[in-house]
């Protein structure tokens, strides 16, 4: 390497009170299934210095802070809004402490979507926010909803990408096809182990199949987890094009509406393989903090990013310097460069 890449890590979590609260308040399960004093849940808490210490120990610069998944979207509207509104102003506050070490995606009241586009657009004018999370489904309802296309077009008319993560599939979905193994296989089945992914992975293909990236051209989508699967299978899928009334190929609007991240999971081979696919010029760089923090259960090792792994995976890509500087963050700067108080430093 000529010099020390910059790396901006998108998909960094964060648990905030007024989000947890009301998580209990509701029943709603959110974190992942750690008890309260687990390290996970112990560093998603942490907004000070254990988590800038992780993310020195992981060559991580600048971290986009997110509530994890599900956010509010499975949270009555009534409640959602304040505590929405609430969790990003915390957030502006956390980033404003740290500024050159923090950026913030917004969290949004999607069960409220008049309400979730003005808080993208307040967040982004007003809080100086890069974008938003958008944990898939909200409720029952898939992202591919017409409701949501005022957030889209709000999305696209500010130019800031939304950033989507899955959450655990729906209770009819897990007993079909996840219930019935040993031990706890099932549950991990359904969430982190595959669920999650097909779950979101199908939302992407409703909203290009339902027309969302065709009424909304310029909307930009951040997908984890190298595409969410559905990479994989743009050679197969897309014979449904003529069928689905598409303006382009299928996989010309993974190349034109999406980013794809690798959520922490460091397999060379996916990378080269989303390379292949999408180009390194449609390629940013995450680390799923703190998922993937010194987690490798029975020493699998694709799945942690501590010890200066986050930076080596990235370091050793095999690409040219000029590719892994725009994967680590020059291909960030250049989709949020324009925004207010993006200067490329912080």
């Amino acid at each position: 390497m000529s010099g020390k890449i910059r790396i901006v890590g998108l998909e960094e979590h964060l648990v905030l009170p007024v989000v947890s609260e009301a998580w209990q308040k509701a029943g709603v399960t959110g974190g992942g299934p750690y008890p309260h004093d687990h390290p996970v849940m112990r560093r998603l808490r942490d907004v000070g210095e254990q988590r800038l210490a992780d993310m020195d120990e992981q060559g991580i610069d600048v971290a986009v802070l997110s509530v994890t998944s599900p956010g509010v979207q499975n949270l009555p509207a009534a409640d959602a809004v304040p505590v929405a509104r609430e969790a990003n102003d915390a957030m502006a506050e956390i980033v404003a402490a740290h500024p050159e070490r923090y950026q913030a995606f917004a969290t949004l009241p999607t069960p409220s979507p008049e309400d979730a586009a003005a808080e993208l657009e307040r967040a982004v004018t007003q809080l100086g926010f890069r974008g938003a999370m958008v944990n898939g489904r909200t409720g029952d309802k898939l992202a591919d909803a017409p409701e949501f296309d005022d957030l889209y077009a709000t999305a696209e008319r500010l130019r800031v990408p939304l950033h989507f993560h899955p959450q655990t599939p729906l209770p009819a979905v897990q007993q079909a096809y996840y219930s019935g193994l040993p031990g706890a296989i099932g549950p991990a089945l359904a969430t982190a182990g595959l669920g999650w992914y097909y779950d979101l992975g199908v939302q992407y293909l409703r909203m290009i199949f339902s027309g969302v990236f065709d009424r909304h051209p310029g909307l930009q989508v951040i997908a984890g987890h190298w595409g969410e699967v559905v990479l994989f299978y743009l050679d197969h899928v897309g014979y449904l094009q003529e069928m689905a009334g598409l303006r382009q190929p299928l996989i010309d609007y993974f190349r034109q509406n999406f980013w794809i991240a690798g959520s922490g999971t460091v397999s060379e081979r996916y990378l080269r393989w989303t390379a292949e696919v999408v180009g390194t010029d449609r390629m940013l760089y995450s680390t799923d903090y703190p998922y993937t923090f010194g987690t490798r259960p029975a020493g699998f090792p694709y799945l942690d990013t501590s010890g200066g792994v986050a930076r080596s995976f990235l370091e050793n890509a095999p690409f040219t310097d000029e590719e892994k500087a725009a994967i680590g963050s020059g291909n960030w700067e250049r989709l949020t460069g324009h925004l207010p108080g993006a200067t490329g430093v912080g």
